[in-house]
């Protein structure tokens, strides 16, 4: 296992990303909350786009997960080798890619991308999977991390109210014993992230409950309009 991991085992990650056009999408912004869940206890950090991974890295100590998001359907979490680099010279410590079987931007397969990623790069991979069958190729290629963060978000599974825990699962069943699986993908509750842990995760991953204020409100909103 590579030395960055073995910390992350039993802990919580935190994603600090907000969307375009949000009071919050800021690199600055970003930072400064990448530094608050720090404090809380997150042992890693996940971070969106060059600029947010250079401003989050400068600002934490854990390790950061890089990933540069680039259009809105198919392939578009760091989809090619050109994005990969360039997220690793942003200064990810560990970086993180769409793990899918789909087909990508430039035409290589996820095989092809990870080895040529890995001439240039000893840091973790973590590829965001949707299915048993692409965790299974991660593996296979020695992917270190990977993550159900795709899991309900393209048509190899129907999406879960939570966590899809029955992936996970499978997951936990059917890779190597050395596979570290990471739980990501609408954990809302900490009792989601504890079933998370008990079902099989080495680590498991918060994003929008935790860092995206306008989501939370919106809940809110929601469940004191219906009462």
């Amino acid at each position: 296992m590579h030395p960055l991991l073995a910390p992350l085992e039993g802990s919580l990650i935190v994603s600090c990303q907000a969307y375009p056009g949000e009071p919050m999408r800021d690199p600055r912004t970003m930072a400064q909350i990448a530094a608050a869940v720090e404090q809380g206890g997150a042992s890693a950090v996940r971070a969106q786009g060059l600029e947010d991974i250079a401003q989050v890295k400068s600002a934490v100590a854990v390790p950061v997960i890089g990933i540069w998001k680039d259009g809105e359907e198919g392939v578009f979490i760091t989809p090619t080798l050109d994005h990969c680099l360039a997220v690793i010279d942003a200064g990810a410590d560990i970086l993180a890619l769409d793990g899918t079987t789909r087909p990508r931007p430039d035409g290589r397969t996820f095989a092809q991308t990870v080895t040529s990623v890995r001439e240039r790069f000893d840091g973790p991979l973590m590829a965001d999977c949707d299915s048993l069958e692409s965790a299974r190729i991660a593996a296979d290629l020695g992917v270190e991390l990977i993550g159900t963060t795709l899991a309900g978000y393209t048509a190899a599974r129907p999406k879960t109210n939570g966590p899809d825990l029955a992936l996970l699962g499978e997951l936990a069943q059917q890779l190597p014993a050395s596979s570290v699986l990471v739980a990501e993908g609408r954990v809302h509750t900490p009792q989601q992230a504890a079933d998370a842990r008990a079902t099989g995760a080495f680590a498991v991953v918060v994003g929008t409950a935790i860092t995206h204020p306008t989501s939370i409100t919106r809940w809110f909103c929601t469940a004191v309009e219906d009462a």
